[in-house]
């Protein structure tokens, strides 16, 4: 199945630029083709082709599917982005292949990127969610300090994974995958002390991914598949 992803008006789906690109001169379909369109809100539409000039390609509905590729929980991941960014985005596309429902970049105290390209960083989602045969796009919201994140409300179990010695509980053997969830993964240097307590201060369940010591990206990676694995 080759997936394009459109935008949807008057039972017609619209590919723009690259997507209409990559059909017509890359996959050279034709005024007649039938071909299959995500619109990234869960929904996939299967149109016949009825226009193509360079840069649009519009296509007649002739069915839709609605929760295509969808996932039966709800897990958010709020992670600190980082330095090498090829990394965070191998994070993102493989939360996006086993199920994730929102990615929320954050800064910590001994966080070592501050700045990303959201852009750059939805084409990588984007081109994942096509991949694993999805049809809702995983949301990426704003980079925000961590101190300023912890103060949001979040309606389900909220947990904490950190390095520091102590008593946490196994996140395999805590979670729920019949409620909302978030789960936060700090940078490699790990929460601060105080980042942890304040964390804790706002709800936040302290817990452990095991005794190996993993990167930022591998744990941000090790949280989802466990909710994966468990929904299954």
């Amino acid at each position: 199945m080759q997936l394009f992803f459109g935008e949807i008006s008057n039972n017609t789906v619209v590919l723009q630029t690259d997507e209409a690109r990559h059909a017509a001169k890359v996959l050279r379909k034709q005024l007649g083709d039938t071909i299959e369109v995500i619109d990234g809100r869960g929904s996939l539409y299967v149109a016949k082709i009825i226009n193509i000039t360079k840069n649009k390609l519009e296509a007649q509905v002739l069915k839709a599917e609605h929760d295509f590729g969808a996932i039966s929980y709800d897990l958010h991941v709020a992670i600190a982005p980082t330095k090498n960014i090829d990394r965070f985005e191998w994070f993102l596309e493989k939360a996006t292949e086993l199920g994730i429902t929102a990615i929320h970049p954050i800064i910590t105290h001994n966080s070592e990127r501050t700045v990303i390209k959201p852009d750059r960083l939805e084409r990588v989602l984007l081109s994942a969610t096509k991949q694993s045969l999805k049809g809702r796009i995983p949301k990426l919201l704003p980079l925000l300090p961590f101190n300023e994140f912890i103060k949001k409300e979040f309606a389900g179990d909220k947990f904490l994974a950190h390095c520091v010695e102590d008593q946490k509980n196994e996140f395999v053997n805590v979670l729920d995958v019949s409620k909302p969830t978030l789960v936060c993964i700090g940078p490699e240097g790990d929460f601060s002390p105080t980042e942890i307590q304040a964390a804790i201060g706002s709800g936040f369940k302290p817990v452990s991914f095991g005794n190996s010591r993993m990167r930022t990206e591998t744990a941000g990676v090790f949280a989802v598949a466990a909710f994966y694995s468990k929904s299954l």
